[in-house]
């Protein structure tokens, strides 16, 4: 008897306990609710700009150089273009302004520049992706390696992009007469009978372009894609493994490319710089102009007019038709890089 009363009492007072905290914290008040953010009305977004650099001044001083240099060789050359792409301009009279003649022009009168866009259009969009992936699965690879050979690797890899004028040596294997690499071996094995001119063939002119193009492609954005990769944190793939990865391509997906997010955009304007770009390599290989204009690209038909004919308010506006082209790509390019990983 006596323990059953020493069990009750022990029960009422635990129950009195309860009730004396849940009074406590229902008698606590609430803390107040933060305030919506509201749009300042005191002063107008310049002004708050205005304000803001006044306060950060040094920042905006020590970055100044940056800013001249950028404005006077990056954003003030497209801003004169754009402005001399609405002219006749020959460097000598002043220009003459004709609004749209000159675009006109170029897409109802020039066939070789819509020529130029197709075959820009096919080595963009062959040399572009393919490139880039190639990059990234080779230095995904080269990472797996140790150290020292990593290292070596890289160096191989790497070592055609660095080399100026190396991808002529595709001009001695690809020569005309029996004395190339290739027509010689195809002698040898009795596949042709005579030597092929194969940089002088409409034919073979932009397959053996793409080939050394992307040769000679695994350039910045292989060693960004290299830096990239040893800079994630090793404890996010074991986290990974216990959330369920199952494999390398799974670890690579939701892993490897979120954390390489600034190196992929990085590499995929490089990509597309390169391969709307790339106009030396089909001019020491093919000439200018190539044979039948088969590999004449964008670029060949500005420095044909800006740079042969002088006609500079025509080639201002095939430059503002390469740089929209090249933006519209960048842009679609960011768009796909924002779905990794998800």
């Amino acid at each position: 008897m006596v323990e059953n009363e020493t069990k009750t009492e022990t029960v009422e007072e635990v129950t009195e306990t309860v009730e004396e905290t849940t009074n406590t914290v229902e008698e606590t008040p609430q803390a107040p609710l933060a305030a919506k953010p509201v749009a300042r009305k005191d002063m107008t977004l310049w002004q708050w700009t205005w304000k803001e650099m006044k306060r950060n001044y040094t920042a905006y001083v020590m970055c100044m150089p940056f800013f001249i240099i950028f404005t006077l060789f990056t954003i003030g050359p497209v801003l004169l273009s754009m402005f001399f792409s609405l002219t006749i301009f020959n460097m000598v009279e002043a220009p003459k302004f004709v609004f749209l003649e000159n675009y006109s022009r170029l897409f109802l009168d020039d066939d070789i520049f819509l020529l130029s866009v197709k075959n820009t259009l096919i080595f963009a969009a062959v040399t572009g992706p393919v490139s880039y992936f190639l990059s990234l699965f080779v230095a995904w690879f080269i990472n797996e390696l140790p150290p020292k050979i990593r290292a070596v690797v890289t160096l191989i890899f790497y070592a055609p992009s660095i080399s100026g004028g190396i991808y002529m040596i595709w001009s001695v294997i690809f020569s005309s007469d029996s004395y190339g690499y290739a027509n010689a071996i195809l002698l040898e094995l009795d596949v042709i009978s005579t030597p092929i001119n194969w940089l002088r063939n409409a034919t073979y002119v932009m397959p053996i372009c793409i080939v050394v193009a992307l040769w000679t492609s695994l350039g910045t954005s292989f060693l960004a894609f290299i830096g990239g990769l040893q800079t994630i944190d090793k404890a996010q793939f074991e986290a990974a493994a216990v959330d369920g990865i199952k494999n390398r391509w799974q670890e690579l997906w939701y892993v490897t490319l979120p954390n390489m997010k600034q190196q992929l955009m990085f590499g995929a304007v490089m990509a597309i710089s390169q391969s709307f770009g790339f106009g030396a390599i089909v001019t020491a290989l093919a000439g200018f102009p190539s044979v039948s204009y088969c590999a004449h690209t964008i670029v060949h038909h500005l420095e044909d007019y800006g740079g042969q004919r002088f006609e500079v308010g025509y080639a201002s506006a095939i430059a503002v038709i390469l740089f929209a082209i090249m933006i519209g790509s960048n842009t679609l390019v960011n768009k796909l890089l924002d779905k990794v990983g998800q």
